[in-house]
C-alpha cells in the first residue's frame, strides 16, 4: 500500500472512500464531520439516520467503523469512524488506533483502492498531532489490506509536518 499525503480539504478528495471522524450520533457535528455532511448533502444524514434507527441506536462505538454513501462528494462511500477524546490520565491510543484499522477493514468489505484519512481526534478531541500522526501511520502501515493507496489528508501546514515526521 502506498502511503500519501496532502494539505487541504478531505471533502474534495477523489478517491474512493473518505474517512469521517464522526461523532458518536453518526448525526453531523463540526470540523470533519460537520464539512462532510456539508458537502455531501442530505443523502449521508439519511443513511446515518437508517444507521441510529437499526444497528447503532446508541450511536456508534469509539474505535468502530460504518459505511455510508458518499452523497455529493467526489469519493463513493464515508467511512464513519468515532475517535476517543484525548486523556491525559488514561491511554487510549489503542482506541484510536482501532479507527484506523476498522476504517481498513470496511474498506475492504466495500472492495475500494483508494481511502482518504483525516487526522482523527487531533482536532476538536484534543489529540497532540505528533502523537495522532504516530498512531495513525504506524497504524495503516501495519494493517493487511487491500486498499492500494492510504491518503492522509491534513488541514493545516503544522498537521501535514507532524504527519511527514511520521511517515520519516
Amino acid at each position: 500500500m502506498e502511503i500519501t499525503l496532502v494539505q487541504g480539504d478531505i471533502t474534495r478528495q477523489d478517491v474512493d472512500a473518505v474517512v469521517n471522524a464522526a461523532n458518536s450520533s453518526l448525526l453531523g457535528g463540526g470540523g470533519v464531520d460537520g464539512a462532510i455532511h456539508r458537502r455531501g448533502g442530505p443523502a449521508i444524514l439519511e443513511e446515518c439516520r437508517k444507521l441510529r434507527a437499526s444497528h447503532y441506536g446508541g450511536g456508534l462505538p469509539t474505535g468502530q467503523a460504518v459505511a455510508t454513501t458518499g452523497g455529493n462528494l467526489p469519493a463513493r462511500w464515508v467511512i464513519h469512524t468515532v475517535g476517543p477524546v484525548y486523556s491525559a490520565t488514561e491511554d487510549r491510543s489503542a482506541l484510536l488506533a482501532s479507527c484506523y484499522r476498522e476504517a481498513l477493514r470496511v474498506a475492504d468489505d466495500l472492495a475500494v483502492s483508494s481511502v482518504a484519512f483525516p487526522a482523527i481526534s487531533a482536532g476538536i478531541y484534543g489529540w497532540p498531532m505528533d502523537d495522532a500522526a504516530r498512531v495513525a501511520v504506524g497504524t495503516v502501515r501495519a494493517t493487511p489490506t487491500k486498499v492500494a493507496e492510504a491518503r492522509f489528508v491534513l488541514f493545516t501546514p503544522e498537521a501535514h509536518a507532524a504527519f511527514e515526521a511520521a511517515l520519516g
